[in-house]
Order: C-alpha cells, then structure tokens, then sequence
C-alpha cells in the first residue's frame, strides 16, 4: 500500500521553467519578476495615496520610488558582496561589483542581500521625506504596507532559476531541483530518504527532493505578511506602527524558514551553541544559526525598538484621511480681544 503514495511524496522542477525567457537573449525572467515587484508596490502605494487623500502627486511618488528602489538596489548589491562573498574579488576589482558581466558574457548582477537592500531603502525613504518635507512615519507605513506583495515576485523569481532551495526532504512538499548539489549515496540518511521518496539510486550521488524554500517564503514573507499589515492600515495605533510590524513580521518569518534552507555551503552556521557533525542538507539544528537568521535576528530587535519609539513620538495619532483644506489655526485669544477693541474704537469714531 505504501508503495502507491510514493510518486506523491516529491515533484520534480518543471523542465519548462528556464531562467531565460527566451532563450540565446540576456532577457532572464528573474529581472522581469523585480519589475513586476516594483509595479505592484507601485500600485499598492498609490492605492493608500488615494483613499487616504494624502498630499502627494504622482510626479511626488514616482520620485519618491524611483529613490526607494535606487538604495533598495545599492544597498542589497553592497551587503551581499560584504556579507555573503567569501573571496577577495570585489575587494580586489571593486568595478565588478555593479559590473553585469563575467568573462564577456551577461550574467546580472548575481547575488542580492534582502536584508541590506531593506535597511538601505528605508534611510533612502527617511532621507526623501526629510528633504519634500513629509512625514517619515506616514510615508514608511505606506512602503511597509505595499513592499511585501512585490517581494512575492522575487522570491517567484528565485524560484524559476531554481535556486535558494531548502534541504533534503521525504516530506510530501519535496521538488527535485535540477542544479541542485548532488549528495552520496553511501550516507545513510541519503539513502533513506531516497527509500521513502522512491528515488532511483543509480550511481555513486543522487539528487535527492529539497524543500522549496523560495514558495516558502514567497507564501509568508509575501502573501502573509502583507495581508496582515494591510489589515492594520486603518487600525494602527499610531504613526509608524506599520514600518515596526514589518521588520518584526519579515524577520520573524524569514527566521522560521532558514530551518528549512540549506547554509551557504561557504558560510555554513555562524552561530553555534552546540556543535553538530550533521551535514547541513540534512538538518539543521535548533541552537545553530545561519547568516539570514542572524540579520533576522537584528530585524525583529530593531522592529521591537522602533514600535515601542513610535508609540512614544509626538504626534502619533495616526491621521485615516486627510482634507483637502488646510486647517486654519485658531488664534490667539488675547489677539482677538485687541482686534475686537480696535473695531469698537472704529465704530465710536465714525459715529
């Protein structure tokens, strides 16, 4: 009987999904995925701009997203040859790090950090409104309510060049990748999956089903997390709330899931509190720590410390929709008084 739900327990990649769109051309469906993201956040944006009649035009947005995503850019770029590039390349040729070439063919630019194109986008969004004269928190809760639909395109994007996959599973959610590292078929636990999955051991490594870990996080980081702030947006407490809860939510789902994701093979763990001999395509051990669920870790503590600042700033009352009059102030009671004086003053004398 068991022998019948095998088939069902793993799906191989769909051999129609290649990272060109068309073939022979440098046109990568990746690329496309980051404009799709950048129009849709682009429309979740002007939606809010809209039904909150907030005092931005669009030449007012275009700007403010064409600098957004202009520190997202150099900031994602910046972290990932920092933090995730193991060799002195880019210390050696800095040039290569903007460079889309590689030994005379185009290749993109290869290697993006979330995490660093996260906080450089929000300093460039702080930067924008201090410069036009806008409220910072206003327009950060606006961002953090429309960023996490469009980040669903790029982890779909991650997903059709079939990288950033997820460890070796028997669980019924496994996908054979294509590119992915091939594990020896005298280890143990290779085997057993193997078994379990039905998976044809014909040589000395086998491909075994990995979690999808990029629709992992397409599905929380994206879909979730974006519907939970989007029910918030007329309900939050105060100025800025949105801009916390997003960090907070993104690094706390983005935490979970590492578990689920293979370690770069050249950083592995940065932080383990026990040791472990176990290979990191089999597990991943509670008290050992990626570098994403390190910058993670940093996100939720900075999300934490900033909702609990922004309930603190004055003027937090958080404004639902703005008038199209600009409020007159009321003036000053002892001016008044002199201005009624001198009206009475006038009337005397001209009786």
């Amino acid at each position: 009987m068991q022998s019948l739900f095998l088939p069902l327990l793993s799906v191989d990649f769909p051999s129609w999904l290649k990272p060109e769109i068309i073939p022979g051309l440098p046109i990568r469906w990746y690329g496309l995925m980051y404009i799709f993201a950048f129009g849709t956040a682009f429309i979740v944006y002007r939606k809010q701009v809209k039904e909150r009649n907030f005092p931005m035009t669009d030449d007012g947005l275009s700007s403010l997203f064409f600098w957004g995503i202009l520190g997202l850019l150099l900031g994602a770029r910046l972290f990932s040859t920092l933090i995730y590039e193991t060799s002195d390349i880019y210390r050696k040729q800095p040039w290569l790090i903007f460079w889309p070439f590689r030994n005379g063919n185009f290749t993109g630019l290869q290697g993006m950090s979330y995490h660093g194109g996260a906080f450089a986008g929000l300093l460039a969004v702080v930067i924008f409104a201090k410069v036009k004269k806008f409220n910072f928190r206003e327009i950060g809760d606006m961002f953090a309510a429309a960023i996490p639909i469009g980040f669903t395109f790029g982890r779909l994007g991650n997903f059709i060049n079939a990288e950033l996959y997820g460890r070796a599973t028997a669980s019924p959610f496994g996908m054979v990748f294509p590119h992915a590292k091939l594990l020896p078929a005298n280890e143990t636990w290779v085997m057993e999956i193997a078994e379990k999955t039905g998976t044809a051991v014909t040589g000395a490594f086998v491909n075994l089903p990995r979690h999808p870990s990029q629709l992992y996080e397409a599905f929380f980081e994206g879909i979730v997390l974006w519907a939970l702030i989007w029910l918030f947006r007329n309900r939050k407490p105060f100025k800025g709330f949105l801009i916390g809860l997003y960090f907070l939510g993104y690094g706390f789902f983005r935490f979970i899931i590492e578990y689920f994701r293979e370690p770069d093979a050249e950083l592995g763990y940065r932080i383990e509190f026990v040791k472990t001999t176990l290979p990191t395509a089999y597990a991943h051990p509670l008290f050992s720590f990626s570098t994403g669920q390190v910058l993670c870790f940093w996100m939720i503590v900075f999300g934490i410390v900033w909702l609990i600042i922004a309930s603190r700033l004055p003027d937090r009352e958080p404004i639902r929709i703005y008038s199209d009059v600009k409020e007159i102030p009321e003036p000053n009671k002892e001016e008044a008084a002199k201005e009624r004086n001198k009206r009475r003053k006038l009337r005397k004398k001209l009786k």
